[in-house]
């Protein structure tokens, strides 16, 4: 069986009529599929690959893993900032997410969860899969029964013009709303992978994710979240990972997980929630904020929550914002103060130091007084996605690449390196 994905349209209007019928040429992509065994048969390490449009970010000691949007990893050697090496590219169709534990990297595909040993950089190969944990992804498949070898999963999409009638590309839209989009817009020797125990790092296990992210690691413990869930998976054996349980959130738009301490502040369209992982097996709702529907990813540390609102999205809303809640009540997080904002998305915070990106700017603010922030440093990138706060190193996904800025000094921050998309 052969569908055709509708998730990115571009339109040459060529618009005409016939027998009352308008009808147009439109771009349309069209899956390319493989097997669910040959797609598990390539998860293997490669050569380096350029970058072409990044997405999630993770840092593990000396290491960037940074995804390409459906198609996998890249691993980086970040060794010295101010020359990263691109060390090889994990094949991953289907990749949005990861987290790093030790020599384990975690990743999704479609709805599968992979565990790859990373241990050699330049030979990472898949160790372990647990079948559609990612329910509200499994769309992707096709086929039917359980055996890979009857499931089909797309790995490209080609472009084809297509003269299509008005009403027909209208239900097509509207059947194909909520897919996500396809992702179109060489190391020799060994390369082992080891933590730097003099790292400062927010999370016990060495690693640290960027503020989009849907996967978080504490202690022993993995925890996803889908649109309207979060799971808990325990790691004690990193290899073959334990999914211990799956509760629904009391929302369907859940974005981003970020983790703190023993808990969880998860940002939603329409709020932020926090839970408890006193029992790790079980997190548990402690509170929650609303906010006006937009999109939300959120950061905190142990006096306040750090939510940015940003309008033009699917998340709808028109609201553009930095929100500081007051944590002091847990169980009803209250917004302290507002700052206006252009298009924030990801943000990051290191002592005193709050970066955000800001639309076409990365923005770098004195927080030690939240009721007066000062804008210290700016630096123009385009469509600025993401950034993470890495010994007084900020690392910023971007439309054009991955940037790396020494703000040792928060009055001169300075560019060291920048990895281009191709």
């Amino acid at each position: 069986m052969r569908k055709i994905f509708l998730p990115l349209l571009s339109c040459l209007f060529l618009a005409s009529c016939f027998k009352d019928e308008c009808q147009s040429v439109r771009t349309l992509y069209e899956p390319v599929y493989k097997t669910l065994t040959q797609v598990r048969q390539g998860m293997v390490a490669s050569t380096p690959e350029s970058l072409v449009n990044t997405g999630k970010i993770y840092v593990y000691g000396n290491y960037i893993f940074l995804s390409e949007v459906n198609k996998g990893i890249h691993i980086i050697d970040n060794s010295d900032p101010s020359n990263p090496v691109n060390l090889s590219f994990v094949n991953i169709p289907g990749n949005q997410d990861l987290a790093v534990n030790g020599h384990y990297l975690y990743a999704d595909s479609y709805s599968d969860l992979v565990v790859f040993d990373i241990s050699d950089a330049a030979h990472a190969h898949a160790v372990k899969f647990l079948n559609n944990v990612f329910t509200d992804r499994n769309y992707f498949y096709y086929g039917s029964g359980t055996n890979p070898d009857s499931l089909l999963v797309p790995v490209a999409y080609v472009a084809k013009d297509t003269l299509i009638s008005c009403t027909a590309y209208s239900n097509l839209q509207y059947t194909y709303s909520n897919y996500y989009p396809p992702a179109l817009s060489s190391s020799g020797g060994q390369v082992f992978l080891t933590a730097d125990p003099a790292a400062k790092n927010d999370n016990a296990n060495g690693g640290k994710g960027g503020s989009m992210a849907r996967f978080a690691l504490l202690d022993n413990y993995l925890y996803t979240v889908s649109y309207s869930s979060i799971t808990s998976f325990n790691i004690a054996d990193a290899a073959s990972p334990e999914v211990k349980t799956t509760s629904n959130i009391d929302n369907w738009m859940i974005e981003t997980i970020y983790p703190f301490k023993d808990k969880l502040f998860i940002g939603s369209q329409n709020g932020m929630f926090v839970y408890s992982v006193a029992d790790p097996a079980n997190p548990s709702q402690l509170g929650m904020a609303t906010h006006v529907r937009t999109c939300d990813p959120v950061i905190a540390d142990d006096n306040y929550a750090y939510v940015t609102l940003r309008s033009g999205t699917l998340c709808s809303g028109y609201t553009n914002q930095l929100d500081i809640m007051s944590l002091d009540n847990i169980i009803n997080p209250v917004i302290l103060i507002s700052y206006q904002m252009t298009n924030p998305r990801g943000l990051s915070k290191d002592g005193n130091n709050l970066f955000i990106c800001d639309e076409n700017v990365l923005k770098l603010y004195d927080a030690s007084d939240i009721n007066n922030l000062k804008l210290e440093a700016q630096e123009a990138i385009p469509e600025t996605f993401d950034v993470i706060t890495n010994n007084s190193i900020a690392l910023v996904v971007a439309k054009d690449g991955l940037y790396q800025f020494d703000y040792s000094d928060i009055h001169n921050m300075r560019q060291l390196s920048k990895i281009s998309i191709q």
